[in-house]
């Protein structure tokens, strides 16, 4: 029993399945580490753009990796799980997991089916390795499932190995992990592991040993903590706006404490995309199901604090517009989650815009790269080709999210086309005094007027 032995013995011939953020930086960089690598994915119009080199999605420093990969014949892409069973002896589960409709729990069933497909195909020991954060004791029930539907039995063993990726720096954080979590029942897992991730434990990347229920606790558990960092701030802003204080210079005072640290410590409008927002709501519900609930419900008042931070940015902005915003033209930078992404799941930004729309302004918004996707989701909005065209005729200007050329941004030429010099700085990304020196009426969260 144990994995089939390559001539050198170590394992050669790896499998992806779901190519999204996650799956497609993994596969690529495993193909450039030197593995002969599989991407599957049950979307074909994804496998056909991959296949030519071409992201469905954006995220720096990918598109020349999986090119790279395409072009050694190290990666390539199919549909089929009955190709990837026969092509893997190692094969990573990277599926989404979403917020479940209507719920706080996770949505597995895209897990559930990867594995019900693959696993009835796994002839051969193996190893399956899964990386989608799920809810603590998911693993040691695929883990079961997995030996009884599989014609190899036991011999296909389950592992767990959570990422941790930051959309925009994927491909940094995956060539150089802060830290490597591999949950496993097995020495032979771990070896597997060790094998795969060689390069950068030699690079001094930490490799941590744990069981099952570990490893996909550390997931949650570390975005939890993130969400509650940034909730906290955007708390103390709540608490600087009614007392005149300024919560950028305080975020950096406390930055300064070695016990509590400078990362994540940044006010602004909150945090979104699809792995925070979803994850504290499933991890609420598991521990709500373990009957555990009240460890962890705390968890609530860190969701509402980073969603008022979103009525909040609606106020600042009426109360720019003269107390009234129907009627008035908005002008919006911004409306992905975040910078270097084009991902607009659960965006802070995108939220605003449409609410500005439903309270009767004229909304037209510019991202450098998210205006396809939030077209999609939102039709009603107008969109600008730049950020020139986007502030145009604007009485409030919005700055949602804090991509560099917004930071760079002159005041003065934004200010030559504006009907009225008012700017919302929703991600405290901007020095105000040049802003203000060329007569800009400035406000931002958490900051004094």
């Amino acid at each position: 029993m144990g994995l089939p032995p390559t001539v050198d013995g170590t394992v050669r011939r790896i499998t992806v399945l779901g190519t999204g953020y996650l799956g497609t930086v993994h596969a690529a960089w495993l193909a450039e580490t030197g593995f002969d690598v599989l991407g599957m994915d049950a979307d074909s119009a994804k496998v056909g753009a991959l296949s030519r080199g071409v992201l469905p999605f954006y995220e720096p420093g990918l598109e020349p990796l999986l090119r790279s990969g395409l072009k050694s014949g190290r990666l390539s892409f199919t549909t089929s799980y009955a190709e990837a069973a026969a092509f893997g002896d190692l094969h990573f589960i990277c599926v989404g997991t979403p917020q479940r409709a209507g719920s706080y729990r996770a949505d597995l069933s895209q897990l559930h089916s990867c594995l019900r497909a693959l696993g009835t195909l796994l002839d051969r020991p193996c190893l399956v390795v899964g990386k989608s954060t799920v809810p603590v004791g998911t693993a040691e029930l695929l883990a079961e499932r997995l030996s009884v539907i599989s014609p190899a039995g036991a011999a296909c063993e389950l592992a767990w190995n959570p990422e941790f990726l930051r959309e925009g720096h994927a491909v940094h954080d995956t060539m150089r992990p802060d830290r490597i979590v591999a949950g496993v029942t097995s020495a032979r897992a771990e070896a597997v592991l060790r094998q795969v991730y060689a390069k950068q434990i030699a690079a001094g990347a930490p490799f941590l040993v744990t069981d099952l229920a570990t490893a996909e606790m550390v997931k949650v558990a570390a975005n939890a903590f993130l969400a509650t960092k940034i909730s906290f701030i955007n708390a103390m802003a709540e608490v600087c706006e009614a007392t005149n204080a300024d919560v950028t210079m305080l975020s950096e005072a406390l930055g300064l404490d070695p016990r509590i640290g400078a990362a994540a410590l940044q006010p602004g409008l909150g945090f979104g995309g699809g792995c925070l927002p979803k994850d504290i709501r499933a991890f609420m519900a598991r521990a709500e199901e373990l009957g555990v609930e009240q460890a962890l419900s705390f968890l609530r008042e860190v969701d509402a604090i980073n969603m008022r931070r979103r009525a909040r940015m609606v106020d600042l902005a009426r109360e720019l517009a003269g107390g009234s915003l129907r009627g008035q033209t908005i002008g919006v930078l911004g409306v992905a989650f975040k910078p270097d992404s084009d991902d607009i799941r659960d965006s802070p930004a995108l939220d605003v815009a449409a609410t500005m729309h439903r309270l009767g302004a004229a909304v037209t918004v510019y991202d450098p790269v998210a205006l396809v996707n939030a077209r999609k989701a939102h039709a009603e909005l107008n969109y600008a080709g730049s950020a020139l065209e986007a502030v145009t005729s604007a009485d409030v200007t919005l700055l949602l999210t804090e991509w560099q050329e917004f930071r760079d941004a002159d005041p003065e030429e934004l200010g030559g086309v504006v009907a009225k010099r008012n700017i919302v700085d929703g991600r405290n990304a901007l020095d105000p005094d040049p802003w203000r020196d060329a007569g800009w009426t400035y406000r931002a969260l958490g900051r004094p007027y």
